[in-house]
This record gives C-alpha cells, structure tokens and sequence, in this order.
C-alpha cells in the first residue's frame, strides 16, 4: 500500500472537480465518498441533490472562518493511497477505514477528542483513494502535520500486515520520482513501454556512466538524440540542466524537459559532477597501497573490457564485503554505471535482461550513507572502457567474456543486497535481489555457447583423463566433489581443467585457490562457477575455440588493480553464484 502525498494547493473546488471529473484520459470510473471528517459530507458522485459547491463550501468552512490575512495561502491537503500490484480489491468500507487511520496517523484528524481538519475520502478507481483535507482545525488552529509523509507510510506498513496485503518496502527518501499517472497514461496512449521520465533516466544515467568531465556527458546526451537545455547564471557558470525526448510534447507542441534533479537524485548537475571529482589523483588518497590502486589498464575492444569490468566487479565485491560504508556505497554506485555501460554494449541476446538488470538496480545505487567517490573509480573506468570498447558480438571472445563478467555482477548484485540488507535499506536490498535475477537469465543467454562447446570437449576427453581430473576435484574439493561430478557443467569443468593443464598449471593447485575465494554450497552451478573461476585464474581464453597465444594478446596486463590472485594469497573470500 502506497500513500503519496502531494504539496498543498490553494482550491478545493479544483482538487474536488478533478476527483469527480472522468479523469485527464477517461480513467475515473464511479467517483464517490467513502468516508469523511464527520460521515454525513455531500457526496456529488452518488447524490443527485449534493453538488461539488456544497462539499467544497463544507471543507472550507474553518478557513472561511479565520479573518483573511491569517489564512493559509495553501491549505489544500491531498493524499492518495494505492493498493500494490497484484492485491485484491478492497472495498467500501475497507478503503473508508483506510482513509480515517491515515488522517489519524498523519494528524490532519488525529482524534482521541483533538482538534482535526475537515475531510473527505473518495474513491474513483478499483485499486486507490484520495483524501482531501483543509489544513485548518475546527478551532482555528493548524494540524500537526510535520512528517506526514513517513507518519502515513508507517500506518500503511501496519494495514498491509493486518489486511493480509502486498507488504511494500519502506522508502528512506532516496528513491527516484515515479511516473505520474498522466505519464503513464500517455505512455500508453503512445504504445511505449515506459514513460518519458524513465526513458530520460535511463539515456542520462548511460551517459553520465564512465564519463570523465562535464562536456562528454553533455555530448553523450546531445548523441543520444535528446534536447538538452543548460541553464546558465549570469555569471556565465553552469547551475544545471534538463533534458526532453524529442516526440514528447504537451499540448501546446513544445517539448517537455525534465531537471535531472526530478529524474533522479543523483542525476542533478551537482551530484553528476561528484563523480568527476571522484577520477582525480589516488596516490594521495588515505589507506590505499600500490596493490590498491596501481595503474588502471585501458582496455582495448569489448573482450578486454569485459575482463577488465570483471576484475573490477571482483575488487568491489571485496571492499563491500568489508562493510567500509564510504567505500561500499561507492562501490554500488559505480556498479550501476558498469551495469548500464554493459547493457548499452552487449549483443541482442543478453541485452534485454542486462537493460532490466540496469534499470532495477538504478534505485540500489543510492542510500543516505555518503559515497566516498574515489573508491568507485575502477568500475568507473571499467564503465568508460565497456563503452570505448564498443558493441560486442554475441559469439567468440566477446560472448564468452560477456558470459564471465555476468557472473561476476551476479555475485556483485548479491552482495549489494546483503549489504544493504545489513543496513536495513528494504527497497535498495529488493532492487539488488531484482537485478541478480535478470543477470541470472543473461548469464544463462551468454553462457550457453561456451559452456556447451566446453562440455563437448569435456565429454569427448579421454576416460583417464576424466578421471585424473575428477581425483584432482576430489582432492581439492571432498566436500563438494559428489555434488559437482553429478552436476551437468562437469563436463565443462573437466574440459577447463585440462585447458589449465596444458597451459602449464597444476589443476589440484588451482582448484585449490579457487575454492579458497568464497563457498561454493550457495552456487546454483558449482562447476559454472568453476569454469570461470579458473579460466580467470589461470588467464585462459573466455572463449575455449580460441588458443591460449590468441588470448594472451587481448588479455589485460598483470599489473592491473587489485588482482585476483594476490587476494587469494591475502585469505580473502571471492565470488560465486
């Protein structure tokens, strides 16, 4: 149950027509009151005598009471109450007692014998209410209103347990504006999947991701086809922007822009530019060795820029797991600019799950706790180098470096969860679950090509050998080796293992290593998880068609930031899915 309350206006008579009214696009089915301040108010919808005069001049009447210059200039209070998706439908008189627990809670009518407002409740539509008040009480005296916001939204939590409905996560205030009806109404209209707002926030957010000073974000907005207005003070500095689809247009014809401000709140110029400030010099940065933040490769095509991404996800799967709030809460932001940068350049197959997976995170990547910008500057570099690398194939070195990387966000989306989880962030702790299962579909796309030719090879393998590896497994791993020979990706796993063996490694050694990195009973593929274990490990191709001396020419150098292997010699827990 979703209360929204909006910023008070100056006519009742306006408010009350457009509740009664059919609605901006006919949507208003049956409008009538469902309860009110005193349970006898005129109700226009079901009384042919009653008119929207006699209900406003009745809600007005303490108003009108109070000599002119100590009225409220806007003492019109609206509040409407949406049930969740999926809920059953209320009726009548549930939605009445709705409407008097919110007026209570929020102390427009806190009753008990206090003095409350004058109010009305009407329903024109299965699924919500809007409550009208007059923010005067029946004494002259104003409402304790202050918070009502969270005052409604911690009642609505207590109906949702008692009514049997949709138990929503609560908000902490950092949320992105939603669509308004009249947006979604004309998405509709329109065919379009998303309203005008989430399209705008979804092209700027991919914008803003990995950029490296105002003026290539303000061209990547300007290349991606929108209108983009800067707003200039008379000193000649840049105060903000906004930005408009080309085709949305309101009635007059004109484009309709949106302040980055209202897409997002980590979308306004200022904080835009807090992920600039954040690219500056490391070394002079507090607690971070040469191994921390050595030099950041730039990496050239979409393979090597997956592999760099994944080596970035790793790092920041680790400094979350720390629990640094600073740093963590860097971390998640940055993951949301490597997630859209990745959506923005990778193949048809996998793009619609990653675009989801990107969209749903967006509301993980903020909280109240203050990002430390600097420690997200791998995986913004790793954003910057998803998108100079450009668009990948679906097939070859990319598909299959686009399969790893997956996994390795899989596991970075489940430890934003964990995280925010720990910190009681319910909405942003959702989102993160979210998106893991869109990455989870994707992988399931990107993966299925090479992880089949793998278990091919792997099948085709000599028995002793087979068997070599599976008392390597066994040695490695007692616990799960049962588990993981019985598991379909065996195959795949025994192909890798001989892979690792001809480049010059010890298959029992490495398996060793890459069961140290975190447990592996959670996985839903042990020996997916593995295969690119390994692969990574052991610097072998993504790709098993392509030979090691190929791969080597595309893999990244070794003294990228914090490698994997001197975490593991570290102790330090890794990834798994």
């Amino acid at each position: 149950m979703i209360p929204s309350i909006n910023s008070p206006g100056s006519r009742t008579i306006g408010l009350l027509a457009y509740l009664y009214g059919p609605g901006r696009h006919e949507e208003h089915v049956d409008p009538h009151l469902v309860a009110s301040f005193d349970g006898m108010s005129p109700d226009p919808g079901r009384d042919p005598s009653a008119t929207l005069k006699d209900l406003q001049l009745l809600l007005d009447q303490p108003v009108d009471a109070l000599p002119v210059h100590s009225r409220p200039a806007r003492h019109v209070w609206h509040c409407s109450v949406r049930a969740a998706t999926g809920d059953r439908v209320l009726s009548d008189e549930e939605w009445g007692d709705i409407a008097r627990r919110v007026v209570a809670a929020t102390g427009i009518d806190p009753g008990d014998g206090e003095p409350g407002c004058r109010w009305a409740a009407v329903r024109h539509a299965d699924d919500h209410i809007h409550i009208i008040a007059t923010l005067v009480c029946e004494d002259g005296s104003r409402p304790d209103d202050f918070r009502s916001g969270k005052r409604a939204q911690a009642e609505c939590r207590l109906i949702e347990k008692e009514l049997g409905l949709t138990l929503v996560n609560a908000g902490d205030g950092t949320a992105a504006r939603r669509p308004t009806s009249a947006e979604r109404h004309k998405a509709d209209r329109r065919k379009r999947g998303r309203t005008a707002r989430e399209e705008l926030r979804e092209t700027v957010r991919r914008a803003v991701a990995g950029a490296e000073s105002e003026e290539e974000f303000f061209e990547r907005l300007a290349a991606a086809g929108l209108l983009v207005r800067r707003r200039i003070a008379p000193s000649g500095d840049l105060l903000g922007y906004t930005v408009a689809l080309p085709d949305d247009r309101n009635r007059d014809g004109e484009p309709v822009f949106y302040s980055g401000s209202r897409l997002a709140p980590d979308l306004s110029l200022p904080r835009v530019r807090e992920r600039f400030d954040g690219n500056g010099d490391q070394a002079a940065r507090p607690g971070r060795s040469r191994d921390d933040h050595g030099d950041v490769p730039v990496a050239s095509g979409p393979a090597a820029a997956r592999r760099s991404a994944t080596q970035a996800a790793w790092a920041a799967v680790l400094c979350i797991e720390q629990d640094e709030d600073g740093a963590a809460a860097a971390q998640l932001a940055a993951a949301g600019e490597v997630l859209d940068a990745l959506a923005r350049t990778s193949a048809a197959h996998t793009r619609r799950e990653l675009r989801e997976a990107a969209f749903v995170f967006e509301r993980a990547t903020r909280s109240h706790i203050r990002a430390e910008r600097y420690h997200g500057r791998a995986l913004r570099q790793a954003a910057r180098d998803l998108i100079q690398g450009g668009p990948a194939l679906g097939r070859g070195e990319d598909g299959a470096t686009t399969a790893m990387v997956i996994d390795m966000l899989f596991f970075l989306a489940t430890a934003a969860a964990n995280w925010h989880g720990r910190h009681h962030h319910a909405q942003q702790a959702a989102a993160a679950h979210a998106a893991a299962e869109h990455l989870r579909a994707a992988y399931q796309a990107a993966s299925a090509t090479p992880i089949g030719v793998l278990h091919q090879r792997g099948r085709h393998l000599a028995h002793p050998a087979r068997e070599k590896h599976a008392a390597a497994l066994r040695a490695a791993l007692p616990e799960l080796a049962e588990t993981v020979l019985a598991e379909p990706g065996w195959f795949a796993l025994a192909a890798t293992l001989a892979d690792a063996e001809q480049a010059g490694h010890r298959p029992t050694a490495l398996l060793v290593e890459a069961a140290g990195r975190r447990e592996l009973e959670s996985a839903t593929s042990v020996s997916d998880v593995l295969v690119w274990r390994l692969r990574r490990i052991a610097d072998l191709p993504a790709d098993p068609a392509i030979p090691k001396a190929t791969a080597s020419a595309i893999s990244l150098p070794r003294n990228r930031p914090v490698t994997e292997r001197e975490h593991s010699r570290r102790g330090r827990p890794g990834p798994g899915r």
